[in-house]
């Protein structure tokens, strides 16, 4: 029995070499989370002892509501309003039509190598893999600094951001139609109707609970503006239990809640995005870990197991998915042939077809274990072919371009001098004139923002002053600011980066 110090040391030590391995690939130009799969599987393979598909798929679900409702809040509408019928359209249509056409070349196919497996549950292993996967594609797109025309990163973060959804129903669909443990068998109308019900509650409750998430996190006034990130957070996780119990789709509402928060003013915004960018690689980084020490590698790696998934991995990579691509946007004209192409690439497979795959197994569908290593194979295989090539692919298509690089982003937390302060005008301040230029402040010394009543603006030299108004002043001259200050008899000084 393993006790708390070894459980924190062992926890802390896996976090530690997945971090390092990161850094590995992102230096080789490689996707940092097959690395972190990579990790987890060498620690399960002679070290750990690992067997609860329960435990991974609950960590799983966590992972998910924190990654999509991240994506969410990272994803501005006005760069997805031009492309939102194509992203719905590949997120819907899409993935059911690669679920489709895998699950039919799957049947056909695993009679040959030595599998049998009935047309259900060959179309419920194509459904768990049916979604490009939004950690990976999120981690890929946004850590390379590699710009892409057409507007063809915002779709392939919109696609990915909200596909899972419609991934996840298919396979729900699947598991009860072939009477998984604890699920009522259910029939082709019970199949429709729980579709549309899941996906319209969802987008119906993420819509409103984003709208309440924005209006308790600015309307409630907390004192330590760290507690915000922890509201919000209580507000993802309610807005998924929620949905889920009445009947929606959970993960699709978290992703549209997440739109709505962040494309919303929002109180101590900065702090709040900051976590969840450090909270959603965390999760990114266990959840990885968890599905490489769940896979057994003698199992995973037998010769059928392995045929069969890298049969059907190509024929996701190089046939289902182009076709589902091409079909889903040949009704849009704006986008060029070879942006059609690159996106029917980037069909990155990543840990979300690996949870999916643990449902079958926690619902004792007879040949779950097959799903599950047939999907970890299909997985290694996108991302090693797939999510190495992303940004060599985008080069070969012409649609690539360097994204300018921002000097300041880095130095203002790490190089520059200059801190600002807040303070509230004096009447010695005001004792030469009201206007700012009658202010006597050192050089290298600006007043960059005057609020006055609630409302904020940024001054010129001939603004008046009143009393009262609260001052952000921009100095790399703290100490003789700091007697300025005092000849004004300003005592309270709030003082920041």
């Amino acid at each position: 029995m393993i006790n708390a110090e070894h459980f924190l040391l062992i926890g802390a030590i896996l976090l530690f070499v997945a971090v390092m391995a990161g850094k590995v690939a992102y230096r080789f130009n490689a996707p940092a989370l097959l690395l972190f799969l990579a990790v987890g599987l060498f620690f399960g393979y002679d070290i750990l002892s690992f067997n609860s598909p329960e435990l991974t798929q609950f960590i799983g679900m966590i992972s998910l509501c924190i990654i999509l409702f991240s994506g969410g809040m990272d994803t501005k509408f006005s760069e997805i309003r031009p492309i939102l019928p194509e992203g719905i359209t590949l997120a819907t249509a899409g993935v059911l039509m690669t679920a489709l056409l895998l699950g039919g070349f799957i049947y056909l196919i695993a009679p040959v190598i030595g599998f049998e497996l009935s047309f259900p549950l060959a179309l419920l292993l194509a459904s768990t893999i049916s979604s490009t996967d939004s950690a990976s594609v999120f981690s890929i797109l946004r850590t390379r600094r590699q710009g892409l025309s057409e507007n063809l990163r915002p779709l392939l973060e919109l696609e990915s951001g909200s596909n899972d959804p419609m991934a996840y129903i298919l396979v729900i669909l699947l598991i009860k139609m072939l009477g998984g443990e604890g699920n009522e068998e259910i029939g082709i109308g019970g199949a429709i109707l729980m579709f549309v019900v899941q996906m319209a509650v969802g987008a119906l409750i993420g819509y409103l609970f984003g709208r309440a998430s924005v209006w308790i996190i600015n309307k409630i006034n907390i004192d330590n503006a760290s507690l915000y990130s922890v509201l919000l957070l209580a507000c993802v996780f309610f807005t998924f239990s929620f949905t889920s119990l009445i009947k929606g789709n959970g993960y699709l509402a978290v992703y549209i809640a997440g739109l709505i928060v962040g494309n919303n003013k929002l109180v101590n915004k900065r702090t709040v995005t900051t976590f969840f960018d450090g909270i959603t690689w965390l999760f990114q980084i266990i959840m990885f870990l968890m599905l490489g020490l769940l896979v057994t590698l003698e199992e995973a790696l037998q010769l059928q197991t392995v045929i069969l998934g890298v049969a059907a991995g190509l024929f996701l990579m190089l046939v289902a998915r182009p076709i589902a691509t091409f079909a889903c946007l040949a009704p849009f004209r704006k986008l060029s042939k070879k942006a059609r192409g690159y996106i029917s690439w980037v069909g990155l497979r990543g840990a979300v077809p690996i949870i999916f795959a643990t449902y079958p197994w926690v619902a004792k569908i007879e040949g779950a274990e097959i799903i599950f290593n047939v999907v970890f194979i299909m997985t290694i295989l996108s991302l090693v072919i797939q999510g190495t090539t992303v940004s060599s692919m985008a080069e070969l298509f012409g649609l690539a371009y360097t994204e300018k690089e921002s000097k300041f982003e880095g130095a203002l937390q790490d190089k520059v001098r200059s801190a600002f302060t807040e303070i509230a005008v004096t009447e010695q301040m005001l004792s030469e004139g009201n206007t700012l230029n009658k202010v006597s402040l050192p050089d290298n010394t600006l007043v960059v923002m005057v609020c006055r009543d609630g409302d904020y603006f940024v001054p010129k030299g001939g603004a008046e002053l009143m009393m009262g108004d609260k001052l952000l002043i921009l100095s790399d001259r703290n100490d003789e600011l700091a007697a300025h200050y005092k000849e004004f008899g300003v005592e309270d000084i709030i003082s920041f980066k």
